[in-house]
């Protein structure tokens, strides 16, 4: 079974498309595949579901809502393999996918991989990679599945490995001596995340390398206002150190045979 929830959630088993109606049963599919293979208990569902209110029938309609689930998996597929899935295990319940099984999980895998060692062994493939990985977005993540703690605690740091993505694909496209051709998407990144120092620094070497010494020094100055009227800080080191090496033409930041 094949989870979805980088847009719309999206259910499918061995290619059938199984509806899952009404936002609290998405919960319960969605919290339980963000930790597949794991038991997540009853009372966190209940919280998930109904936050600090639950009703006093809350721990009859999650079971009516399992139940539901089940029924219905078994009934769009076929198959008594698919309600199977979602088992009932002490007091809680999971589901048995694995963790390639569901977008986020794979998504979120193939950037701490790319971190981790493929950006800097081998770029072209991190460009591949993470190009692929960023695909798998159709929409906001979990937009459908409430507004448990749960969820919006995962639809935060899958937005955040979203901007990580971004910007080793930029670190990777940059090894490789396209800095023209990143300087618009920065430019689109910077727009849209203006506190975002890491895609000042790369816009800023972008510019440079690009022989466009006076945008990239500017570049440096608006998001410095940007952070000094919203935050009251001044910035970071990483870019004061790419504006210190811009102002003195370090050559280390020409990349090596451009």
């Amino acid at each position: 079974m094949l989870i979805e929830v980088l847009g719309p959630m999206r259910v499918t088993h061995e290619g059938t498309e199984i509806e899952i109606p009404g936002a609290k049963p998405r919960t319960i599919i969605a919290s339980l595949a963000l930790h597949p293979g794991e038991v997540i208990s009853s009372a966190d569902l209940l919280d998930e579901l109904w936050g600090d209110n639950p009703p006093r029938s809350a721990g009859n309609s999650l079971q009516g809502h399992v139940a539901r689930l089940r029924r219905s998996l078994a009934e769009q597929t076929g198959s008594t393999r698919a309600r199977d899935l979602l088992r009932t295990s002490g007091s809680g319940y999971l589901l048995d996918v694995d963790a390639d099984d569901v977008d986020a999980l794979r998504f979120t895998r193939i950037v701490q991989q790319v971190g981790s060692h493929t950006l800097h062994e081998d770029p072209e493939r991190a460009i591949t990679l993470l190009n692929d990985a960023l695909r798998l977005w159709r929409g906001p993540a979990l937009a459908d599945t409430g507004q448990g703690i749960s969820c919006q605690t995962a639809c935060a740091h899958l937005n955040e490995t979203k901007l990580m993505a971004k910007d080793l694909l930029i670190e990777a496209q940059l090894a490789l001596g396209l800095h023209r051709e990143v300087v618009p998407q920065l430019k689109q990144l910077l727009t849209r995340h203006p506190l975002r120092e890491r895609f000042c620094e790369q816009l800023m070497l972008a510019l440079y390398r690009s022989g466009r010494q006076a945008d990239a020094i500017n570049v440096y100055y608006r998001v410095r206002e940007h952070l000094s009227n919203d935050l009251g800080l001044e910035p970071g080191p990483g870019m004061r150190s790419r504006l210190a090496e811009i102002l003195k033409q370090e050559p280390s930041l020409i990349l090596a045979g451009r």
